[in-house]
């Protein structure tokens, strides 16, 4: 069953057009692909790209908090309370 658009659905761009080291754009996520023929996409094409930034967007949030904790680690390295060092 094909769902009924009565809105567009707005582009995922902050204006940060910046490319990371695996080509997504640093603002909103997208691929280049997906920059470049957003225009030519249809409504349901258009929700899967937001799906897809948002995916991208909470790996890049999970590496960046994994990526603090061990630089904390580094500095601060606490002992084992339980006496299980490696």
């Amino acid at each position: 069953m094909e769902q009924l658009d009565f809105f567009t659905v707005p582009s995922p761009c902050i204006g940060v057009c910046q490319v990371n080291n695996k080509g997504y754009c640093k603002g909103c996520f997208r691929s280049r692909d997906e920059r470049f023929h957003w225009n030519d996409f249809n409504s349901e094409q258009r929700r899967n790209v937001v799906r897809l930034c948002k995916q991208r967007l909470r790996i890049v949030k999970a590496r960046l908090a994994k990526d603090a904790i061990q630089a904390v680690e580094e500095i601060n390295p606490q002992q084992s309370l339980f006496g299980d060092d490696d």
